[in-house]
Order: structure tokens, then C-alpha cells, then sequence
């Protein structure tokens, strides 16, 4: 690939002889290279006649559609800047965002979607793939891209701005991480509202020249039947791993087809060894994971034949990356390599975002003038670099008795317990440690929970005494979001009306 500082196409043109290759697979429709070429060209002379111009925000419902990725590839190639929309806003989350980004047009694959916003301009989209023409190639530079929003954790959700060169730049990197070529076929069956399943999957897919078979919604079934046509590449969050091990079990269809794949990827949140191990056993292939946000894009990935569980691999080519204390300032000496000492993940490179929509003062806060970003995850580092998330500096930082204990390695340490399913774990307020380590706990029996004295002594055992959890308390779920990860503020007491 070209490198992403010069002056090159975003996707590469269909070359002659090379037109009929498959290029998007979904929903039991498959485009060729020349069809889609051609879906983005028939796309383009819509927008064009809705009176959207490049540099224009488009917002694209990311329904279970075919129209939805041809829809967000036609906008990169037109060079208007996409919303992405997520189909389970509610009604206050939408109007937050499109009052924030101020669309144009809105795109909607079906006339349910469409009806959601009766007040403004909508697009009904649909793949006309007739025709020969070619839009014009989009180059990578510094205009938007995209503009995602944040869960919305503290506050609103904020845009993150990406634009071209950043989504390049990561995707260039990940390709020579990953040896990703065009002669790879991509699978997956995440949404296209969110980083993994549009900028990796489906840009990935295109930058790379690669075949993209999207499975919009998952089954094992289903992943199984794409990875057994030819895919080589699978890209799934830990929550769809587990349930792939859980049917690979009584499945040897499944086990094998998996065992076929290139390259198992793993992201979104971290992937519990256990499912590591059972993925292997059953599969004799090994996951690596990445890891990254909105705003970063993929900061690390374990690179394709260096598998390590537990580890989130090395920065990403083209990114730095460093451990910073509480008051931003670099780890030094053995504390910045020795895999035990924690700090705060902080990124520097092409890939971090141009900044918040329409909020610098949020920018500000987490990007400083050297161009380093602060992402608020915790981590400790081997000395080749490799990088372990522990969590979330405002959720899973405990102080505890005068030590530091990241939540992420003691859930880790719970879920070695063949009696558990799921645990989370927070610190609360404790009047004599400052905080207890506080464990929920989601049975695989919820009629008969594993005795907690082992659950204690297991963590004890397998870390080091002070990171035991002082209180498990059995629940029947974690609280999740859209992308799988656990949202821990709902698991926190509601706050005292009196």
C-alpha cells in the first residue's frame, strides 16, 4: 500500500481485468468490483440531485441493509462527511446528534427508518449497480470523513471527527500488522454505527481491496457458513466468541471452519483467556486482539502470527503510545515496562481524531499540545511493548489499602472459575481501605452460585491478596451496550433521594 501522507485514493480503482472480483457480500447479494464501482456511481447522482455537495453531512441509518454499506462507501467516494446513525437511538439521543451535526440529508434504507425523521430531508436509498461509470476517487487528506458519536458515558455523546488521512493511516498500519491483502476475504457481523465494524470492516475491506462478507446480524450458524465459503479474516467482539466456542462444542463443522480462517480478531472490549484457551482447543487457532477508540482508532494489535492472550499486541504501526501517571507525566524506568506498574494509555500519530464536534473545550481535556491523547484506559506494558488494559481510569481504577488494583485483572482472574459466566468488578467507597474490590458475579447456575470463599481465594491464589474481592454479589446479568461492552455505572447504587 501506498503510504497514507502522499497524495493517493482512499479505495483503489477497479483495474481492468479485476472487475468481476467479489467485493461486498450481504444478505445473499454479492457485488463485484465493477457493480459496486457502479452502485457508488448511480449513489453519487442521487445525492448530487438532492443538492449535496462534497464537504456536506450525510446522515446514513445503519440498518440491516445492503443499502447501508453501499450507501456510507458512496458518501467516502463523493467526499461528503457521514453520520453514522445507530437504529436503537431513542428519541432524546437523536435529536441530541442531529441538532449537533446539523445533516443535510438523511439516508434511510427502509421507509421505517425513513419515518423516524419526519421533519427532514431523507433519501430513500437504494443499490443501482447498472451502468459503467466510476465516481472519482477520494483522496486522503485532512477533510472529514466521519463523524462518530461516543457512548456518552459523562455527559451527551460527542462527535469524534475523523477525516481521511486518519482513517488511512490506521488502516495502512493494521495491513501490515495483520498482512492484510486483497487477497483476504473479510467476515463479520458487527454494526456500521461504530469503528469496528465500519472503518475496520468495511473501509478496512476496500482500502485493502479485500472481499467484505457482512453477516448484519450474527448467528454461529451464519459465521460459520461465511467463514466455510472462502473467508479468511473474522473480526467479532468477545461476547460473539463465546458464543462461536459454545457451538463449535456440538458443532465440528464450525470448529473446522473456524480453524480455517487466516486470522481470528478479536476487539471492542477484552477477550476473557478462557474463551482463548477453548477457541484453540476446539480450533487449533489462536485469537489476537486489538485495541483502540472513537476518537484513536486502533492504537494496538497483536500482529498475524504472534498470538498472546491477554495482551493487546504492540502499537499499531505509525502510532506512539505510552503509560502516564496521575498527572500525565511518562512512566520511567522499570515502572514503564515491568507488566505490573499502571498507568493511563496515552497516543500520539495520524490516526487520532481532528477533535470534538463543536466542542473544543472537550478536545482540549484529553488531547494536550504535543498532539498526545489521553484515553482514560489503564494498562501495565511488557519491555517489548506489549500492552495489557486493565480498564477504565473513571470505573476500574481501585484504590484500595494503599495499593492500585485494576478491575480488568481481577474480573479476569474471577472468570477462571468454571461456575462463572461473567463478573464485573468495582471499588466502592470503604471507610477503613478508602475502596473495597466489590465483585458481580453472573452464574452459569444461577440455582447453584459457586461458594464465595472460593471465588475470594481463587483471586488471592492467582494475584496477590490485596486485589481478593472483599463482597461478590450474585446478579442474574451484566448491563451491556449495543457493542457488547459492560456499562458499569448501571451497576453502581442509585444515589440517596433523601
Amino acid at each position: 500500500m501506498t503510504a497514507a501522507g502522499s497524495a493517493q485514493a482512499l479505495f483503489p480503482a477497479v483495474v481492468p481485468g479485476e472487475a468481476e472480483r467479489p467485493a461486498l457480500t450481504a444478505l445473499g447479494t454479492t457485488l463485484t468490483r465493477g457493480r459496486l464501482a457502479a452502485a457508488l456511481s448511480r449513489y453519487a447522482e442521487c445525492l448530487e440531485t438532492a443538492g449535496i455537495r462534497p464537504g456536506d453531512r450525510v446522515a446514513v441509518w445503519t440498518d440491516r441493509a445492503l443499502e447501508t454499506p453501499v450507501a456510507l462507501l458512496g458518501n467516502a467516494a463523493f467526499g461528503v462527511v457521514s453520520v453514522p446513525l445507530n437504529p436503537s437511538l431513542g428519541t432524546r439521543e437523536l435529536d441530541h446528534v442531529l441538532s449537533d451535526a446539523q445533516p443535510k440529508l438523511i439516508v434511510a434504507a427502509s421507509d421505517d427508518a425513513a419515518s423516524r425523521t419526519p421533519d427532514a430531508d431523507v433519501l430513500r436509498a437504494t443499490v443501482d449497480a447498472t451502468g459503467d461509470a466510476a465516481p472519482a476517487p477520494r483522496l486522503v487528506d485532512d477533510d472529514p470523513l466521519l463523524i462518530l458519536y461516543t457512548s456518552g458515558t459523562t455527559g451527551a455523546p460527542k462527535g469524534a471527527v475523523l477525516s481521511a488521512r486518519n482513517v488511512a493511516a490506521n488502516l495502512d498500519g493494521l495491513a501490515e500488522a495483520w498482512d492484510w491483502s486483497a487477497s483476504d476475504t473479510v467476515t463479520h457481523a458487527l454494526p456500521l454505527f461504530h469503528v469496528h465494524g465500519l472503518v475496520l470492516g468495511l473501509y478496512g475491506s476496500r482500502r485493502a481491496g479485500s472481499h467484505l462478507h457482512w453477516v448484519p446480524r450474527f448467528s454461529p450458524e451464519k459465521i460459520g457458513a461465511a467463514l466455510a465459503a472462502g473467508a479468511t479474516m473474522l473480526f467479532a467482539v468477545p461476547t460473539m466468541y463465546h458464543r462461536l466456542a459454545d457451538a463449535a462444542e456440538t458443532d465440528p463443522a464450525l470448529a473446522a471452519a473456524l480453524g480455517g480462517a487466516r486470522l481470528l480478531v478479536s476487539g471492542s472490549a477484552g477477550l476473557p483467556l478462557r474463551d482463548h484457551r477453548r477457541i484453540e482447543e476446539l480450533t487449533g487457532k489462536t485469537i489476537v486482539e486489538r485495541y483502540g477508540l472513537t476518537e484513536t482508532l486502533i492504537n494496538t494489535a497483536v500482529p498475524h502470527g504472534a498470538p498472546r492472550p491477554g495482551y493487546v499486541g504492540p502499537p499499531v504501526p505509525g502510532v506512539e503510545l505510552r503509560l502516564v501517571d496521575d498527572d500525565r507525566s511518562p512512566l520511567e524506568g522499570d515502572a514503564a515496562h515491568d507488566d505490573r506498574t499502571i498507568g493511563e494509555v496515552a497516543v500520539r500519530g495520524p490516526s487520532v481524531f481532528t477533535g470534538y464536534l463543536n466542542r473544543p473545550d472537550a478536545t482540549a481535556a484529553v488531547r494536550d499540545d504535543d498532539g498526545w491523547f489521553y484515553t482514560g484506559d489503564l494498562a501495565t506494558m511488557t519491555t517489548d511493548g506489549a500492552v495489557r488494559i486493565v480498564g477504565r481510569r473513571a470505573t476500574d481504577l481501585i484504590k484500595t489499602g494503599g495499593f492500585k488494583v485494576g478491575a480488568g485483572e481481577v474480573e479476569g482472574a474471577l472468570l477462571e472459575d468454571a461456575d462463572v459466566a461473567e463478573a464485573a468488578v468495582l471499588g466502592l467507597p470503604d471507610d477503613d481501605l478508602g475502596q473495597r474490590i466489590v465483585a458481580f458475579v453472573v452464574p452459569r447456575d444461577a440455582a447453584a452460585p459457586p461458594p464465595v470463599a472460593r471465588l475470594v481465594e481463587g483471586v488471592a491464589a492467582a494475584l496477590s491478596p490485596h486485589k481478593r474481592p472483599r463482597e461478590v454479589r450474585f446478579i442474574d446479568s451484566l448491563p451491556r451496550n449495543a457493542m457488547g461492552k459492560v456499562q458499569k455505572k448501571r451497576l453502581l447504587p442509585e444515589p440517596s433521594r433523601d
